[in-house]
């Protein structure tokens, strides 16, 4: 089990470590938190005075006096080697003198630390120098004198602890109306995982005062707090899940599936001894809803929904690959609990060669995350062509499960039906006197048969132009006459089909119920591709 940051820290500063970088956005909560060990006998034996050092007030001694001087940091630290008492030293945004990739970096500064650094190990009293900083910039002359020492987000303890306070402050007087439960601040607190104690102050204080009432609702002012770290990262797109499961036609199963799991990640799951689930692939033929379960399960879960562009990842600089992935992941990780999409999985990790390996190494940190992570973030990988894909990718522990989603039975085609003409069919003036019953939902259904959710949602967008272009309501024959005037997938790309068919036989489990499956109906083959008579994916029901 990973030590916490006090611990940490205290075997640190009794194993005499001379120089520690801590990389936090949060300078106030590191120093104190460095402070309260660093004054704890307990945790460290012998308690070590704190000085402070930064570029506008120099040197700062633990009685609050600055040392005149000292604001430039190669005469700080020359200050610092005459340090005689136990005493940790707090250098606040160093980093600046490191340099970078494009500019070398303070050459007496490097040289100072290493003189500190010689001096603190070797010199009889305990003294640390401690780097706090919002990134981690380490000169090569320096990586074997520095320790980096991993400073988390706040808790969800202590989050709580500031949305109780906030609600205790403004609640007294009534001007604010608290309406959450416990479940409801549970949920508030952990929807606030990923950001700084500070900005989840300011996004409580928002939703209270946005319309004066705090309640489930106001969690999109949270998220939207999280959308802001989510676009710093660049590597990361925060997605509007402006859709709910009812809006995917059919996929019962895995429906049952992802409905049994909503709220795993939540202190309720945990007390049945459940882990939170790690997520699915989803595989089958292309345009049949994937993409679209992943925004509706988001939503439903009210949960933010980030998706990642493995092209991202590996764009820039060379040897930057790596890094990227970790940013990647440690941006989902910060903003979790979360669901990550990750679209077309096969074309960022199918492989190949002419990149000296670099594939390889991003696609086995994304592995090795998958196994071993401990968050809540739910992955929803979608793949059209999986025989693309590693198989080490595809054994138990990367995914909860393997879903098939195949061409929609008869019955989900009309749901499909159902949900894009109610969408589009509100207006009285396009409806006309076209009636959205079972029996035009059961003669579309039959026309359609061999085509995806998305090739009929196009169907009903073409019929409305029709109807558009001569300015009329829409007809049933607009629709008619739009599937009948389009190709679909299963035609041109039938052989391809039937592959993904076969390799899902027994391979991944059917998105669509047994009970939703067509049955008894006789196609020509030679005129349609294979009904869902002949389906991929192990009938299991959940």
């Amino acid at each position: 089990m990973a030590l916490s940051f006090r611990d940490a820290l205290s075997q640190m500063l009794k194993a005499r470590f001379p120089i520690l970088y801590i990389e936090s956005a949060e300078e106030q909560r590191a120093v104190a938190e460095v402070a309260a060990v660093a004054h704890d006998a307990v945790l460290v034996r012998t308690p070590r005075a704190v000085w402070t050092w930064s570029l506008t007030t120099g040197l700062v001694q633990p009685d609050g006096v600055w040392r005149t001087g000292t604001t430039e940091p190669a005469d700080a630290l020359d200050a610092v080697l005459r340090i005689d008492q136990p005493s940790v030293v707090i250098f606040k945004d160093l980093h600046t003198s490191h340099g970078d990739g494009e500019r070398p970096g303070n050459a007496g500064v490097v040289r100072r630390l290493r003189d500190v650094a010689a001096a603190f190990k070797s010199g009889a009293m305990p003294r640390t120098l401690i780097l706090v900083s919002p990134v981690l910039r380490i000169p090569v002359e320096l990586e074997k004198d520095v320790t980096i020492v991993d400073f988390p987000l706040p808790s969800e303890t202590e989050i709580r602890q500031v949305l109780e306070a906030i609600i205790h402050a403004n609640s007294a007087d009534g001007r604010i109306q608290i309406a959450l439960d416990e479940l409801g601040r549970e949920r508030f607190a952990k929807a606030a995982l990923g950001l700084t104690l500070h900005e989840a102050e300011n996004a409580f204080a928002r939703a209270m005062v946005n319309d004066g009432v705090l309640d489930g609702r106001d969690l999109d002012v949270v998220h939207e707090e999280k959308r802001q770290t989510v676009r710093k990262s660049g590597l990361l797109e925060f997605v509007e899940a402006d859709v709910n499961l009812a809006d995917v036609g059919g996929l019962e199963n895995l429906k049952r599936w992802l409905a049994k799991r909503d709220g795993s990640w939540l202190a309720e799951a945990a007390a049945y001894g459940l882990p939170a689930p790690r997520g699915v692939l989803i595989t089958g033929v292309p345009g049949c809803g994937k993409s679209l379960t992943a925004k509706a399960i988001a939503a439903a879960w009210e949960l933010p929904l980030l998706r990642l562009d493995v092209g991202r990842v590996f764009a820039g600089l060379v040897g930057s690959s790596e890094q990227n992935m970790r940013t990647a992941i440690r941006t989902a990780e910060a903003t979790a609990p979360c669901v990550l999409w990750v679209d077309e999985i096969e074309k960022g990790f199918a492989g190949g060669g002419g990149d000296s390996g670099t594939s390889t190494r991003v696609f086995g940190s994304f592995l090795t995350w998958m196994q071993e992570k401990n968050r809540p973030v739910f992955v929803i990988a979608t793949a059209n062509d999986i025989e693309k894909l590693p198989p080490e990718l595809l054994r138990k522990g990367r995914f909860d499960e393997i879903f098939f989603v195949d061409l929609p039975t008869r019955a989900e085609r009309a749901a499909i039906w159902r949900v894009h003409l109610a969408r589009r069919l509100r207006n009285p003036a396009v409806a006309g006197g076209l009636a959205l019953d079972e029996t035009l939902l059961a003669e579309l259904a039959d026309l359609s048969e061999g085509y995806s959710g998305a090739e009929i949602e196009q169907a009903v967008i073409a019929g409305l132009f029709d109807a558009f272009g001569e300015r009329r309501p829409l007809r049933r024959d607009d629709l008619a006459q739009a599937v009948v005037g389009m190709v679909p997938l299963s035609v041109t790309q039938a052989e391809r089909i039937d592959a993904i068919r076969a390799w899902a036989d027994a391979r991944a489990v059917a998105a669509t119920a047994a009970e939703d499956w067509d049955s008894g109906a006789s196609v020509d083959r030679s005129a349609r591709p294979a009904t869902p008579t002949q389906r991929g994916g192990r009938a299991v029901e959940f």
